[in-house]
């Protein structure tokens, strides 16, 4: 069934019957490219964690209405709050981690640039792709039922980086060089209260003094294995060893 978000307060009510108003991009889509008609079935999300069960209603040339015949929470978000702190990485790549990590649970994804990231953004250019990013979560989101669109956020340094990342309830490094612990171990030796945040390199990895950088923060540094992944590989990677050893 097709899954749409919304706002709060496109949801009226009236005489106890709750309507939603969908218009844009969305209400093109439902309209034109899928050729739903009055009477088929929607999901709509209101980015809060609920989920209604709609009847399409009423068509207008720009906007499509619903009637809600049941609401629920949503059981498809992860059991912490994941953010995802990634180096900027070169050409799609930053797409594909986005739209990939966005599909293995994390709530919020938080762009930065380190000592060995190739891509260097000016203003301009920043605006652009965060905006493209953030259409690239809201897809994702849809195709995999997530009950939030996750956030991406603008783009930090590498110092902002770990001093936000830090404050998580577990903050983790990925790392391929010495002094490492396996993720599992890290996940199951320390009390998680509320989220965790992860952080990937780019391309070239982490320079020894942003590695110190993290250790002076009490971050911890997770090994991924006996294997070298890709930078577009190791976030969902994680994501998906995260959601193993918490949700499955």
């Amino acid at each position: 069934m097709p899954r749409f978000f919304i706002r709060k307060e496109q949801i009226s009510e009236e005489n106890g019957q709750k309507t939603i108003l969908i218009s844009g991009d969305d209400a093109h889509h439902i309209s034109r490219s899928l050729r739903m008609a009055v009477g088929e079935k929607i999901e709509v999300c209101d980015m809060q964690k609920t989920v209604y069960n709609c009847t399409l209603s009423k068509f207008t040339d720009n906007a499509v209405f619903a009637i809600v015949d049941s609401e629920m929470q949503s059981d498809t978000e992860p059991k912490y709050e994941i953010k995802l702190y990634q180096a900027l990485s070169k050409g799609d790549k930053m797409e594909t981690i986005i739209q990939k990590s966005v599909e293995c649970g994390a709530c919020e994804i938080i762009p930065f640039s380190s000592e060995r990231c190739v891509v260097k953004l000016d203003k301009k250019d920043e605006k652009k792709k965060i905006e493209r990013y953030a259409k690239i979560s809201e897809s994702a989101s849809k195709q995999s039922g997530r009950g939030i669109i996750p956030k991406v956020e603008k783009i930090l340094s590498f110092k902002e980086m770990i001093e936000e990342a830090s404050k998580a309830s577990l903050a983790i490094l990925c790392y391929e060089g010495d002094g490492t612990l396996p993720l599992r171990e890290i996940l199951q030796k320390n009390t998680i209260e509320k989220d965790i945040a992860i952080i990937i390199g780019s391309e070239g990895g982490f320079s020894l003094n942003e590695v110190q950088l993290a250790k002076e923060k009490s971050i911890h540094l997770a090994g991924l294995g006996k294997r070298i992944l890709r930078c577009e590989t190791a976030a969902p990677f994680t994501l998906a060893c995260i959601a193993y050893e918490t949700e499955l």
